[in-house]
């Protein structure tokens, strides 16, 4: 029998899209060792993960040392040359890889000793991860996607008290504004979460604006100038999770927090611009999405100077998306 070492090094929402791989494996190999080498940020995600019987953080003392193993087989889910040379390092007797054009950086596949044939860069990213088992002889035909993620009581009943009991107890239906994301192109503007929220202003519902960074603070904060709604403290990537777990609705742009919600079964309202939805939008049917086709539609562009996909999204639609998930 065969261990395996999971090579997906960041970055958080592609670590969660990485997570059904994970159960695939534990679920066919129940016997086997399974690990997965990880940057430190994405570790706390792994740490909500039953059953994973070693997290090896990239960079740590001892790191190289600890992911040798020659009776393993090792899947590259990250597709660069420097997760690539990660799982030659290993001295796995296998290492599984993507076909060339499904890789970010081409060359890593010279690295690999089993190559999946190409696969539709369409289909949402956690089939095109799930396919990477074929290479093993298992096949993932359906959807249900399986996310083993169990968060402790403690760390619910902190995150409870950290942001306010009324907030995660009241009567009213706890629904989370995201209001950052990593690039530019996916952030909604400041002007239409106001106006969203005035909107929704006598719905009955408990709004929380959630941030990130020290600029998402800032935004969330001229929000909550303009319509008095609650915003978090700072949490961490742990906390993050939790409150998210107790939140009936969420709504963001493309972002961790929008793959953390799906994976913890949470409903969402995702905003979707440069990125196709149909690739890295929410997979259950009944979540909501809004996104409107242009011309420059699916560019991947971190930088734009027009924004439109962004800007056609309107506040009234949003809010309509919002009260039909609540209904």
């Amino acid at each position: 029998m065969s261990d395996f070492l999971i090579v997906r090094l960041s970055s958080l929402g592609d670590i969660v899209h990485t997570i059904p791989v994970y159960a695939a494996l534990r679920r066919a190999n129940p016997k086997a060792r399974i690990r997965w080498v990880v940057e430190k940020k994405g570790k706390e995600i792994l740490d909500f993960i039953p059953g994973l019987d070693e997290i090896i953080i990239r960079g740590e003392p001892d790191w190289r040392k600890r992911l040798r193993g020659r009776d393993q087989i090792a899947l590259d889910l990250q597709g660069l040359l420097k997760s690539a040379f990660i799982a030659r390092l290993s001295g796995a007797k296998k290492r599984l890889g993507f076909h060339k054009a499904n890789l970010r950086e081409p060359a890593a596949r010279w690295l690999y000793t089993d190559r999946l044939d190409p696969v539709n860069e369409t289909d949402h990213v956690i089939v095109k991860n799930l396919s990477l088992l074929r290479l093993l002889g298992l096949d993932v035909p359906d959807r249900r996607f399986e996310f083993p993620l169990i968060i402790p009581d403690e760390l619910l009943d902190s995150v409870c008290d950290k942001i306010g009991p009324a907030n995660c107890l009241g009567r009213r239906e706890l629904v989370v504004f995201n209001v950052g994301a990593a690039w530019p192109t996916k952030r909604w503007d400041v002007r239409n979460w106001i106006a969203l929220l005035n909107i929704l202003e006598h719905d009955p519902i408990h709004p929380l604006l959630l941030w990130g960074t020290e600029e998402e603070r800032s935004v969330a904060e001229r929000i909550r100038k303009q319509t008095d709604v609650a915003m978090a403290p700072f949490l961490t990537v742990l906390e993050t999770i939790a409150l998210l777990s107790k939140a009936t609705l969420l709504v963001s742009g493309d972002t961790f927090a929008l793959q953390a919600a799906c994976a913890l079964g949470v409903p969402v309202v995702g905003l979707l611009g440069p990125t196709n939805p149909k690739r890295n939008g929410p997979f259950r049917a009944h979540d909501g999405v809004l996104y409107h086709e242009i011309t420059c539609s699916r560019c991947y562009k971190h930088d734009c100077e027009s924004m439109d996909c962004m800007k056609l999204i309107t506040p009234e639609e949003v809010a309509e998306k919002v009260r039909a998930a609540l209904k």
